[in-house]
């Protein structure tokens, strides 16, 4: 048996790197899962038939999390399509330019925060009245070591990942009389698209940084999804987990 058999997932931003990995290890352990994709429709159909090929179900789902109603619109679909929802991961994310904040530009900082903060916020608001009223389940935003351990040039990102975090704290709060747990993931250098670009910028520097000696794979926070969404975690609330190589101590 698997940890999730069973259960519902909705996993934004899950057509490629570190959402599919958590999508593609919540099949693993049983679970039928909504990928939600912005741009690739031809990464997220390849994930749904990864998840098929594990013996689960799946539907790709269209939603740009930045728009309020494209999110109200994309767990309406995943309810008609599964009928209900045990697990929602908030995982959309964009990197931020490499830019001091006196050079930003106003309309790419509303972008950043547009996706990795009210994104976040769409995703949790459309979701957690459902889990509430159902009495069970269990959400996890995906955040950064980056909000603890903020750099200069990428304020944007820093300060959205920040406030996740903070996110996170609160509606853990406001969940828990109904046994609805809420947790956050914070990766460190993981080799999705980000982070294979933050390599190729800032050389192996980064890497050299990283007590375990390796950079992170999606698969890295799959498994600890699968840990925060299971039974396994039960009395675990309001966290913050960082899964980072020992990055952060």
């Amino acid at each position: 048996m698997g940890k999730l058999d069973g259960k519902i997932a909705l996993v934004t931003g899950s057509s490629r790197g570190i959402g599919r990995g958590i999508a593609l290890e919540f099949a693993r352990e049983g679970a039928d899962v909504a990928v939600n994709y912005r741009r690739d429709e031809a990464a997220a159909k390849e994930t749904v038939r990864a998840i098929e090929a594990l013996g689960r179900k799946a539907i790709a789902i269209h939603a740009d999390v930045a728009e309020w109603p494209q999110v109200q619109a994309m767990v309406e679909r995943a309810l008609g399509h599964f009928g209900r929802l045990d697990i929602v991961v908030a995982n959309s994310g964009v990197a931020s330019r490499v830019q001091s904040v006196w050079d930003l530009d106003v309309e790419h900082w509303h972008k950043v925060i547009g996706v990795n903060l009210h994104g976040v916020f769409y995703t949790c608001k459309a979701t957690a009245k459902h889990l509430v009223d159902r009495g069970q389940g269990s959400i996890i935003l995906i955040s950064s070591i980056g909000a603890d351990a903020c750099g200069a040039m990428g304020a944007p990102y820093y300060c959205a990942k920040a406030a996740v975090n903070a996110l996170t704290k609160s509606l853990a709060r406001e969940c828990a009389p109904s046994r609805v747990r809420v947790n956050c993931i914070a990766p460190g250098l993981i080799m999705s698209d980000m982070g294979e670009k933050m390599v190729k910028f800032y050389g192996d520097t980064l890497i050299a940084g990283i007590p375990l000696g390796r950079p992170g794979q999606p698969e890295d926070i799959g498994k600890a999804a699968v840990y925060l969404a299971s039974d396994d975690a039960s009395f675990v609330t309001g966290k913050i987990l960082r899964v980072d190589g020992g990055a952060w101590m």
